[in-house]
């Protein structure tokens, strides 16, 4: 059985994987870039995000959030702290599976974004075709991770002081826009 109770030939090709911080629930600016919320006290999902993924839900998505906590790594986070965070999610969210990347940069993992390795893991577990799968972030290591896994990226643009990704398939405000974005989109492919 596969990771949500599948059979691992019973093929699951659509799937929106889904950065945390700043897509589901607000980041926490400092220095005018985003951080994750440090509790469950601190944590405030976004405008119009339950309606976003009940959208994608009844139209027969996935919802696979792919999440870099470097803080543990850092030891300014616990795993612990970041594990009730998305517990509280999947509480309040039709979420289906959280894939995690603890490590820093200094790690050189495969799989912290921009490397797609926690993608390319989920899609194996789920038996995904990428190339019907979407990837909503907002930052530059997100669309990139999702484009190296072979996803269509949507870059959810916040304005952040850093580097911009290169060539997102669609540039949207929110979570709920992206949705409509994916919505549209699979109608016409149809």
């Amino acid at each position: 059985m596969g990771i949500l109770g599948r059979d691992p030939g019973s093929a699951v090709s659509r799937v929106v994987f889904l950065d945390r911080d700043g897509v589901i629930n607000r980041a926490v600016l400092r220095d005018r870039l985003p951080t994750p919320p440090r509790s469950v006290q601190d944590l405030e999902v976004l405008p119009g995000v339950p309606q976003a993924l009940a959208s994608l839900k009844a139209a027969g998505f996935l919802l696979v959030v792919v999440t870099n906590q470097p803080d543990v790594a850092r030891g300014t986070q616990t795993r612990e702290a970041v594990e009730s965070i998305n517990a509280e999610l999947r509480r309040m969210l039709p979420l289906d599976v959280f894939k995690v990347c603890y490590h820093d940069d200094r790690d050189h993992c495969a799989c912290r974004k921009p490397a797609p390795g926690l993608i390319l893991e989920a899609a194996r577990e789920l038996d995904a075709d990428l190339s019907r799968c979407y990837m909503v972030g907002d930052r530059w290591k997100d669309i990139e991770a999702g484009q190296r896994a072979g996803t269509t990226a949507i870059l959810v643009e916040n304005d952040y002081p850093e580097k911009k990704p290169g060539s997102p398939a669609a540039t949207v405000r929110s979570l709920a826009e992206a949705a409509d974005w994916i919505l549209a989109r699979e109608k016409v492919q149809q």
